[in-house]
């Protein structure tokens, strides 16, 4: 036998064995219902199944050519028949339920959209006899079976709607009234719960069945028409017309009510089983079509309209569970079609969720609300989105802010243990942190990091811009030009409310409006600004000045009234300001309202405007009337009817319109004043929030932006900070400690585009929680808080570690970020290899971080909270796991503390800081500074003080070390915190300025090892200068280390040093602090060094060098040789000059000469003239000449003429060489006699030994002035410096010693006058023939000095 005809036989056995139990049951006389035929029974339906019997075993026969009305109608018939048994009945749908199940036919078989059909109406129509409840449940599960069946079946596509609909009104009427619609037997009210069930289960699977089919279904023209009638095709089976009336049919469900009794009053009541199992419903069909119920506009036009309307009205008012059921299915509505919900989701917020969770609602419902809008805030697209649909629009609600500002007010600790409510709204919140976090602060976002700040830049109107697709930046810009706008128009309406002319002038102002201004803008900040003062609105509308009646109109123009009744739009229009009291603002304003409405009116109801202005005026008295408590004698409905007749053009308005009207307006009073009273969603603004959906633009789809993301997160920052403070400090659970820490990460995170407050507000907060900021506290009793409680170890590690990582974006957090660092460092708890700034190599512009609990890197690569990143080495170090683990280590409370504190990294906060911002870099240091000054500190001992005021330099050390590759963009304002501080009331000079000095030196050396400190140079001594000039002590008390690093950058750094301020610091450090006897040889050594070299010795340093020498060489105790050493390298540093100024004139270009000194040779001649730098060398060999040993002054003398001599190509212009000898030779000369005489008056040597000296000076002079005689003769001013020599002459001849006896000056006078008077005869200076009196006032000054010279110099006379 073929496999074929055995399935043939087989299903021939099945309908034999099902006829032939239907018929024995037909038979069975003990039913009570067996017939004969001769007694009325219908023969058919046993002729039928006789007929069939005998067609079951033909051996051609082939099931499936068969027409299935051929073994599929005899049992359809006794379905249907009334003079059938209840067993019959059931066998019939047992064995129609095999057919369909075998699949006997298929959908190509003939005739099969006839059977099915056939088939539904046979079933949803069988006729049972009234038995056993038992029994009539059976059989009902039966029919559900064969209904499910018959969905399931492949020839169901065949069905036509009809049957469709009436398949599921079956199967929900067996679920909820347990009788079927066309049954004769009356049913039982109350079945069984396990056919409730059933039914249910039945009726999920039918609604799956239909509408996973709608992905197939093709959108017709039908759909896009306003028409409900449809071409009646039947060959293409069900579809999208089914899927309608059954939607339309489960959105009705929503809105059975139950009639209830109660002490003989009868009210009505909300079936919430009902409404329950219709959300389930809704819900399922929504998940199976999913966004292809938006390709069919009537089906969607019924979830924005009946589905919506029915959520938001039973929202607030329905149970904890059909809450829960509505929020699931706005929240599935919302990931299929939201781009077609804008409007009515802003509703359901605002209606349902934030109305439910505010107001006094049982904690219950409160909850739900909650968990609903967490479900939403788990949407990784609903933050943003939420935020640029409806924050960043000005005529929408601030939907994203108001979330998170709820979650904030129910997360917000009230003491004691956290309830179930708070936890799970802390849970949403922390959900938004981490949304935002993770989605801007991602590797792979290249984009635009900034700039963050917004600015009206010229007038736009705010009206007309309307939000553009997300194509990029263009996009951005635009929606944050459009927040601003609505920040500002919220400002502007805050100044309305206190003055509403400073408040328009503020939107001109802000370029919100154009000047003058423009009567739609300011219609659109009346109707859109919330909380605005509704009185002055009214008053502002129906002033009769021509622009507010443009204003009025514009406004009006805002609504849409069309498919309103006039009583609920004139309501609309009245809520949304107050209705003045003045009858021609009242007049002006209803006629505006009245063209409005006349012209969107639906109907042809109302013949002119003026008929609506006048029933308008008649229902506001009717209002008055109605709801005035002074009015004693109310009107009656005919009352209201009578005095409206005739007003619609000469003819009565329809009796039952102003029926309708007046009970609604009694019923329900207009309210003319809306302060305080609570806005319902009634159905005439919910016709209005239709109209509206229909014009503005649809729900915008984007993704995370940085720009945006930081704004959504800047829209709750302040509460959610105070928040997520107020958890951790109220909070002892591990769980939600752990969870305030990965909050605050992503905070962190998200801050650092752009919200450096922000930062530093979370910052703030939390080391608040280390207890290391009570300033009450003693350190026994910090160190004992610390050490007990996990929550100060995890604030302190959680501050720390975003120090480190966010450092860039820290500003005024600094500071409370130090004081915590001050404090661990007082109690003894930072690791002494926190800070090695010695072994720091500036070379590096970051260190090395790869065994950091967290570095920029790490930051920058993991942007999940959780794994191996930042959190998950966080947490599993404050874990109690950690703390059993140090505990099994033997270690003792300073030790775990200690390793806390290790694990902050802080010292790589400041060796790793060379890319923080210059404003971070700034506030930084300025917090050490100022805490090295003393401010803000309380030092208990003198040891305590200096111990901090180190570390605080150490720090500045490290700091400025690690940003050495840019010192001249934060040393100055260094310089300017340094110079602050030294201002402070109880500073400290010796101690701040004897450690800065210290640390100062110390980073100086470090900079010029690295050729780092560059242009900064100028700017970094003069700190260094700044420091000792404070407080001269410190050359004293520090002169041992200064010594040192003078010496150690004079004999190693010259090269580096480029500025005159550089030299001049370093070598007067040199020479002040080489003045002790213990410091002395190391001192003279270095500049002996340096002056020998000659190599560094440059224009800029030259003075400073001429300054040091000098000092040195007049010190008491210094050794003879070693000042004729300097004496004879100054001396010979002459010819440097000579080096300079040739090629000063050689190379003007500069390139020649020795100019390390950083500027130009032109430069140079100005600032560094060789000739002033000669004279400087001049005046401290002429100061030497005055010391008090002879051997050095004597030196100093001859020194002098030396540098005069080598200096002979620098004096060749006669200027030079008299202005030189004014300054220096006549000067050491005067000096020399006037000591002479001083000395005269003490002991003989001393006088004796300087009149030696000025012998000597004397010799210099005349053999200097008879070297340079030449240039010197050629001075306009020779005569007079002519006489000046022969005056000194004069007064040496004269010298007296007192009691030592004669002076032996006179002895060389003579000698003297005559060698310069025959040098000057024989150059031709000195004539008898002169065209002056030289001759003649030489013959007389040489006849007063040394008259026995005369004859023989001037025989001639």
């Amino acid at each position: 036998m073929t496999r074929s005809r055995r399935k043939e036989l087989g299903l021939s056995c099945m309908l034999n064995t099902e006829v032939g139990a239907l018929l024995a049951v037909i038979r069975d006389s003990n039913s009570g219902f067996y017939h004969r035929p001769d007694e009325g029974c219908d023969p058919w339906i046993l002729q039928s199944l006789k007929s069939l019997r005998a067609l079951l075993f033909n051996p051609q026969q082939e099931w499936h050519a068969i027409h299935p009305c051929v073994y599929l109608s005899p049992f359809l018939d006794v379905l249907q028949s009334d003079d059938v048994p209840a067993a019959a009945t059931a066998i019939a749908l047992q064995s129609v339920l095999k057919i369909l199940q075998l699949e006997v036919f298929s959908d190509r078989s003939p005739g099969a959209r006839e059977v099915i059909n056939l088939a539904v109406t046979a079933i949803t129509s069988c006729k049972l006899e009234k038995t056993s409840p038992m029994a009539e449940d059976a059989v009902m599960m039966r029919i559900l079976h064969a209904l499910i069946a018959l969905m399931r079946h492949s020839a169901s596509v065949l069905l036509t709607d009809h049957s469709v609909c009436t398949v599921v009104n079956t199967c929900f009427q067996v679920c909820f009234f347990s009788s079927c619609c066309h049954q004769v037997v009356q049913q039982s009210a109350n079945r069984s719960d396990s056919l409730q069930r059933s039914a249910k289960y039945t009726m999920h699977e039918l609604i799956q069945i239909i509408y996973s089919r709608l992905l197939d279904i093709e959108v017709n023209e039908w759909e896009n028409s306003e028409s409900d009638s449809e071409d009646n095709n039947m060959e293409s089976g069900y579809g999208i017309r089914s899927a309608i009336d059954i939607f339309h049919f489960l959105c009705s469900l929503l809105n059975v009510v139950d009639i209830v009794e109660s002490d003989g009053v009868t009210y009505q009541s909300v079936d919430e089983n009902t409404q329950a199992f219709a959300l389930y419903l809704i819900n399922s069909a929504i998940e199976l079509s999913g966004d292809s119920i938006g390709k069919h506009p009537k089906l969607l036009r019924m979830i924005q309209d009946d589905l919506f309307h029915h959520l938001i009205h039973y929202g607030t008012t329905s149970s904890p569970l059909v809450l829960s059921m509505i929020c699931s299915t706005v929240l599935n509505i919302y990931h299929f079609f939201r781009r077609y919900i804008r409007l009515q989701l802003e509703a359901f917020f605002t209606f349902v969720l934030f109305k439910v969770a505010t107001s006094g609602r049982s904690p219950q419902l409160q909850e739900v609300a909650v968990e609903g809008i967490i479900n939403f805030c788990r949407q990784p697209s609903f933050t943003i989105e939420a935020y640029v649909n409806y924050d960043c629009d000005l005529t929408f609600k601030n939907v994203f802010e108001e979330t998170g500002k709820l979650l904030c007010k129910y997360a917000f600790p009230t003491g004691g243990h956290m309830s179930s409510i708070q936890f799970q709204a802390f849970e949403g919140l922390a959900l938004i942190f981490h949304t935002i976090a993770d989605n801007i602060d991602r590797e792979d976002d290249s984009s635009s990091w900034g700039p963050y700040p917004v600015e009206l830049s010229g007038y736009r109107p705010f009206w007309e811009e309307k939000l553009p697709e997300n194509d990029g930046e263009t996009w951005v810009e635009f929606v944050r030009y459009r927040k601003l706008q609505k920040r500002k128009i919220l400002i502007a309406g805050n100044h309305f409310n206190r003055d509403n002319k400073k408040g328009l002038e503020y939107l001109k102002i802000s370029q919100l409006i154009s000047d003058p201004p423009d009567a739609k803008g300011y219609a659109l900040f009346f109707r859109y600004t919330p909380k605005l003062d509704k009185t002055m609105i009214g008053d502002f509308l129906g002033d009769p000045d021509s622009f507010h009646l443009h204003v009025l109109r514009e406004f009006t123009n805002t609504f849409e009234f069309s498919g309103m009744v006039l009583d609920s739009a004139l309501r609309n229009y009245l809520e949304t300001f107050r209705l003045p009291g003045e009858s021609q603002k009242i007049q002006r304003i209803l006629e505006a309202f009245s063209e409005k409405f006349y012209e969107q009116q639906s109907s042809d109801l109302f013949v002119s405007k003026d008929a609506v202005m006048i029933l308008c005026y008649s229902i506001i008295m009717l209002n008055t009337d109605q709801h005035n408590p002074q009015v004693k004698k109310k009107m009656t409905e005919e009352d209201f009817i009578r005095n409206n007749r005739a007003i619609n053009g000469g003819n009565d308005l329809p009796r039952e319109y102003l029926s309708e009207l007046f009970q609604s307006i009694s019923n329900n009073a207009i309210s003319l004043d809306q302060s305080g009273v609570s806005v319902d969603m009634n159905p005439s603004r919910w016709i209005q929030l239709i109209n509206r959906s229909q014009i503005i633009q649809p729900f915008i789809l984007c993704d995370f932006e940085r720009r945006l993301g930081r704004d959504t997160f800047a829209a709750i920052a302040g509460p959610s900070l105070a928040t997520l403070a107020a958890v951790f400090e109220h909070s002892d659970e591990e769980e939600i400690l752990h969870e305030c820490i990965e909050a605050m990460f992503s905070v962190a995170r998200i801050a650092k585009f752009g919200l450096e407050d922000t930062l530093d507000e979370l910052l703030c907060s939390f080391c608040k929680f280390t207890t290391l900021l009570n300033p009450y506290a003693s350190s026994e009793e910090t160190l004992y808080a610390f050490s007990h409680d996990m929550k100060p170890k995890m604030a302190i590690l959680a501050v720390f570690t975003i120090a480190n990582a966010f450092k860039d974006s820290i500003r005024g957090g600094w500071r409370t970020i130090f004081e915590c660092l001050l404090k661990i460092k007082r109690l003894k708890l930072l690791p002494p290899s926190t800070f090695e700034p010695d072994n720091i190599d500036p070379q590096l512009k970051t260190a090395d971080s790869g065994a950091n609990l967290l570095t920029s890197q790490d930051q920058k690569s993991r942007n999940t909270r959780h794994g191996s990143g930042i959190m998950a080495k966080f947490l599993n170090f404050t874990s109690m796991e950690s703390v059993e683990e140090a505990l099994n280590l033997g270690l003792n409370e300073l030790e775990q503390n200690m390793r806390i504190i290790q694990q902050c990294r802080i010292g790589s906060i400041f060796s790793t800081s060379s890319n923080l911002p210059v404003e971070s870099l700034l506030d930084l240091g300025r917090c050490i500074i100022f805490a090295a000054g003393g401010k803000g500190q309380k030092f208990n001992t003198l040891i305590e003080e200096e111990e901090i005021i180190v570390f605080c330099w150490e720090l500045i050390s490290s700091l400025t070390l690690a940003n050495a590759h840019r010192l001249s963009t934060f040393w100055p304002r260094y310089h300017d915190y340094m110079v602050e501080v030294t201002q402070f009331p109880l500073f400290s000079s010796q101690l701040f300025c004897g450690k800065a000095i210290i640390s100062l030196m110390k980073m100086c050396i470090k900079l010029l090892s690295t050729n780092e400190l560059g242009g900064s140079e100028e700017t970094f001594f003069k700190s260094i200068n700044f420091m000792w000039r404070t407080d001269k002590d410190i050359l004293d008390t520090c002169s041992e280390f200064l010594l040192q690093s003078t010496s150690k950058i004079i004999t190693d750094y010259p090269d580096k040093l480029q500025t005159q301020l550089g030299w001049a610091l370093v070598l007067h450090l040199l020479s002040v602090t080489g003045r002790l006897p213990e410091t002395y040889d190391r001192g003279v050594t270095s500049l002996i060094k340096l002056m020998s070299d000659g190599t560094h010795i440059t224009k800029v340093n030259y003075p400073n060098c001429i300054d040091c020498a000098f000092g040195f060489v007049a010190l008491k105790h210094s050794l003879v040789d070693n000042n004729i050493k300097i004496m004879d390298l100054m001396a010979e540093s002459a010819g440097l000059l000579i080096e300079w100024y040739r090629a000063a004139y050689l190379d003007p270009s500069g390139a020649g000469g020795n100019n390390s000194g950083g500027s130009g040779n032109n430069e140079g001649l100005k600032f560094y003239n060789p000739i002033n730098l000669f004279q400087r060398l001049g005046e401290s060999l002429r100061k030497t000449s005055l010391a008090r040993r002879e051997e050095v002054r004597n030196h100093a003398v001859s020194s002098l003429k030396k540098s005069f001599i080598l200096a002979e190509d620098l004096l060749f212009i006669p200027a030079n060489c008299v202005n030189s000898f004014y300054n220096v030779i006549f000067a050491m000369v005067d000096d020399l006699h006037e000591k002479m005489l001083q000395y005269s008056k003490k002991t003989e040597r001393e006088a004796r030994s300087m009149e030696g000296t000025l012998k000597l000076a004397m010799e210099v002079l005349t053999e200097v002035y008879l070297h340079f005689i030449k240039p010197i003769s050629e001075s306009p001013s020779f005569r007079t410096f002519w006489l000046g020599i022969l005056r000194r002459m004069d007064t040496c001849m004269k010298a007296d010693l007192g009691d030592f006896g004669e002076s032996k000056l006179p002895d060389l006078i003579p000698d003297l006058l005559k060698k310069i008077v025959i040098k000057m005869k024989d150059k031709g200076i000195l004539r008898q023939d002169g065209h002056d009196d030289l001759w003649d006032t030489t013959y007389y000054q040489i006849k007063w000095i040394a008259p026995a010279l005369t004859d023989e110099l001037f025989a001639e006379t």
